[in-house]
């Protein structure tokens, strides 16, 4: 979602007052002469949503609690214990503590089971994942006393755990891919995307990085705003990035405010289906700009803007006020029937029925929707999307039928972390470090073994041996990222799935094929 970050109540003046009456009106007969009992808080929330149902596919409602669960990741920080978790069962399963965060201060540690909160047994009792993360969290300053088992000690441990402001970083990997070429993964754009982005650049920087992969697949988007900073640190001063325009309000143009801090490296960025909105206009402004080669699947095609509007009870409306255009003057919103949502959310599974995400060939634009870049005139398009420059077809053979079972069941995810939990003192001591353990650790036949088994019992069979080996290679990839991810972090997940990755393999032969 591409939305201002901009916030604000006001009283609006409606064109006709007998309107806003009517509305009311409508309101209060329903709630005083309606023959069962209604909700009148449920009824006006109802009315506000099917409002906004019948404009475009992006405008929204929220009550308050959506709206507090939409903002924080946005808003880069929540307040709570700080820790990543798993659930096991039913039991919460620290994975890792936040660095420097309240309950790595009092002493919990990965592999720790948090089993009471407040004397309230929260393992054992089928407590929903909701109920546990509303107990967990608090405000910041406020402590909450937690009963741990960790393994090795015979009682249960106790800690008191002051909650404080915990980050939530927009950025899920930074590291280098290859000597003197870094690689960073946006996961969205948040309050806090641009200084997180500055500091991995920095950490690149001081590691030699001479060009940069920028892998925006699967980034959803976020505030307009800190796509076009970073967006900028590509680009010279003056340079376009985006502008914006709707009826009621008046283009705004978002220019490079200076002279970017990498206009020198070679840029890559990395997209797919599921590159929306903000992820976009990054995308288009380096595309426009030729400032750098775009490698991947055509794009979302989310070109709207939303205004967030805080109503008094905490609720929101994020109401769509504009397009955005890439510096080429391309509005890359795909086409949209006002009020059908429906076949709206259905776009990206027809254009896998069409061969789109298989086959360039498939993906056809009108000639009118023709545009050029900026310095080197190449050809581009608007009207649905972002078009790469190198097309990268979806591998339908690598994840099988079988695979995709095993992972919707948690079957995978749950005996990675059984044993994770069993070999994580063993694991640590084998290979200190990640380069040791990428290097040389091979997920285990027992392990193997133990997902198939488990997922025997839940009637999840591969339908003959050929899909048993075919599903082998990518099941052992994704189980060493995993544990990887268990044993450091993000960056060291993506730094072994990324070895596999055709999109990825792809961007780096570019970039050494033009050193």
């Amino acid at each position: 979602m591409a939305l201002i970050a901009q916030s604000a109540f006001a009283q609006f003046q409606p064109k006709s007052e007998s309107n806003l009456r009517k509305l009311n009106y409508a309101e209060q007969v329903i709630t005083n002469l309606y023959v069962d009992e209604v909700d009148e808080t449920k009824l006006v929330e109802d009315a506000i949503r099917g409002m906004l149902e019948k404009l475009d596919p992006h405008s929204s409602y929220t009550n308050p609690q959506e709206t507090k669960q939409m903002t924080e990741p946005l808003n880069g920080s929540f307040e709570g214990i700080g820790v990543q978790f798993n659930m096991v069962e039913d039991t919460l399963l620290v994975i890792q503590p936040v660095t420097k965060g309240p309950s790595e201060k009092v002493g919990i540690l990965a592999g720790d089971r948090i089993v009471n909160v407040n004397d309230t047994a929260i393992a054992g009792v089928k407590m929903s994942r909701e109920e546990i993360m509303r107990r967990l969290r608090g405000p910041k300053g406020t402590t909450v006393k937690l009963g741990v088992r960790r393994q090795g000690i015979k009682d249960e441990l106790v800690f008191m755990v002051k909650r404080d402001k915990i980050p939530v970083h927009s950025i899920d990997a930074t590291y280098m891919i290859k000597p003197g070429i870094g690689y960073i993964r946006i996961s969205n754009f948040s309050a806090t995307t641009y200084k997180e982005f500055m500091e991995s650049m920095e950490k690149l920087k001081a590691e030699g990085m001479r060009d940069l992969i920028l892998d925006l697949q699967e980034n959803g988007g976020g505030y307009l705003q800190a796509a076009a900073d970073l967006a900028g640190e590509f680009l010279n001063r003056g340079d376009m990035i985006v502008y914006t325009e709707g009826r009621r309000v008046p283009r705004r143009d978002y220019k490079a405010p200076r002279d970017g801090s990498f206009r020198e490296g070679k840029v890559v960025v990395l997209i797919d289906q599921f590159t929306a909105s903000a992820a976009e206009i990054v995308t288009g402004a380096i595309q426009d700009q030729d400032r750098g080669m775009v490698v991947g699947r055509r794009s979302y095609g989310k070109g709207l803007v939303q205004r967030p509007v805080d109503l008094p009870d905490g609720s929101m409306i994020r109401l769509t006020i504009a397009h955005y255009y890439t510096p080429s003057g391309r509005c890359i919103q795909k086409p949209y029937e006002k009020g059908n949502k429906k076949g709206y959310d259905e776009d990206l599974l027809n254009r896998l029925k069409a061969g789109e995400l298989t086959n360039a060939d498939s993906i056809h634009f009108a000639d009118s929707l023709k545009y050029n870049t900026l310095k080197e005139h190449r050809i581009v398009y608007g009207g649905g999307g972002i078009m790469p420059d190198y097309f990268v077809p979806l591998d339908t053979t690598k994840y099988t039928r079988y695979h995709r079972e095993l992972a919707a069941k948690s079957i995978v995810l749950q005996q990675n972390l059984r044993y994770v939990d069993g070999k994580r003192k063993e694991l640590k001591k084998r290979y200190p470090d990640f380069a040791t353990f990428k290097a040389q650790y091979e997920v285990p036949q027992s392990l193997v073994d133990q997902i198939m088994k488990e997922g025997e019992k839940q009637n999840i069979k591969p339908k003959d041996e050929a899909e048993r080996q075919q599903t082998l290679p990518y099941l052992r990839q994704q189980l060493k990222a995993l544990i990887a991810r268990d044993l450091w972090d993000m960056s060291e997940y993506f730094s072994v799935f990324n070895d596999t990755n055709d999109t990825v393999k792809r961007a780096l032969e570019l970039l050494t094929d033009k050193q």
